[in-house]
């Protein structure tokens, strides 16, 4: 026996008390809802209703069901809401990987654009590098990440892809960091500091092909996992290194400058497992990633007529970027 849908008759007909006008309502003959009725009866070992010539009216047990009758069929029209939202990828927990080099502010800005758009979903963000993204995702471990091209993606969907420029971290006093952009054959000599290989072998190696074909030889490798203590390093005067802009630009000690002919992009882009198992809003993740990362990206440059630093000169900082810490240091 369905004993929801006899519920829902049932209070169809308490909400009439008049079988042929619930029929109506119902869209169904009466006969057969006077059977299905009586078939509840039977099952609930009660009569729900007085019947008379005069008509029909509740009885003591008919009373005492209807309100958690509306009540059962309420969590019933809940439970399958649930169900559809859940299914929809907005409720639940996202576990989601991004690199470890990824910024607080593009961290807070996905966590805002993924609150927006699903308010319901809780996520769940771990620092994980590419490689380690890799296993997770295909064990089970994680929902969706941010990886780093070139990666193996065999096993794996890939999201909208956003391609990052690089530019050099440099010393401030470096005679480099008065040019408007420095050649990547320029650098050589110097020691390089990148991240450790295990983090992302793929676009590791992509990097120090690209130095070697632009004529950049690193004295030293030497690695760091912390951006911190990669401008740590710099400062000291120990290498160079690559990045974006928005983390280097929060030292005043280093500068910042493009590479000539960009020849060095970083791609990245959202994955999640491949097959009907994958998490139902890690494709929306992804997307959302896509776009915080590119908005990111080209928010970089400071607009004109933005304060430099006092100890700025012409032609000191030709990347015309924000440096906040010019208000701690005026």
């Amino acid at each position: 026996m369905d004993l929801l849908r006899h519920l829902r008759l049932f209070v169809t007909v308490a909400d009439e008390l008049h079988f042929s006008r619930a029929a109506e309502r119902l869209g169904m003959a009466q006969p057969p809802l006077s059977q299905a009725i009586r078939k509840l009866e039977k099952e609930l070992g009660a009569e729900l209703f007085d019947r008379s010539q005069r008509g029909i009216r509740l009885s003591v047990a008919g009373e005492a069901l209807l309100e958690e009758a509306h009540d059962l069929l309420a969590r019933e029209k809940r439970l399958r809401g649930l169900a559809r939202r859940a299914a929809a990828g907005d409720i639940g927990t996202l576990r989601a990987g991004v690199p470890p080099d990824t910024t607080a502010a593009v961290l807070s800005a996905l966590l805002a654009a993924c609150a927006e758009h699903t308010p319901g979903l809780l996520v769940d963000l771990r620092e994980v590098t590419t490689e380690e993204q890799v296993r997770l995702l295909s064990s089970g471990g994680l929902d969706v990440g941010l990886v780093h091209h070139p990666v193996d993606a065999t096993e794996l969907r890939l999201g909208p892809e956003t391609s990052l420029d690089l530019g050099v971290v440099l010393p401030r006093p470096s005679p480099l960091a008065r040019l408007p952009e420095v050649p990547l054959g320029a650098l050589s000599g110097h020691d390089l500091v990148l991240f450790p290989r295990a983090h992302a072998p793929g676009w590791y190696d992509r990097i120090l092909d690209v130095c070697r074909a632009e004529g950049f030889v690193p004295g030293r490798l030497r690695h760091a996992s912390n951006p911190e203590f990669l401008l740590a390093i710099v400062t000291a005067g120990h290498g160079v290194a690559f990045d974006q802009g928005p983390v280097a630009r929060k030292e005043p000690r280093v500068a910042w400058r493009p590479l000539a002919g960009r020849p060095l992009t970083s791609r990245v882009s959202g994955a999640w497992p491949a097959g009907r198992g994958a998490h139902p809003a890690a494709r929306r993740f992804a997307e959302l990633a896509a776009d915080v990362l590119a908005r990111d990206h080209t928010a970089a440059p400071r607009s004109a007529g933005a304060p430099r630093s006092p100890d700025d000169s012409p032609g000191d900082s030709p990347d015309d970027s924000p440096r906040p810490w010019s208000v701690v240091y005026g």
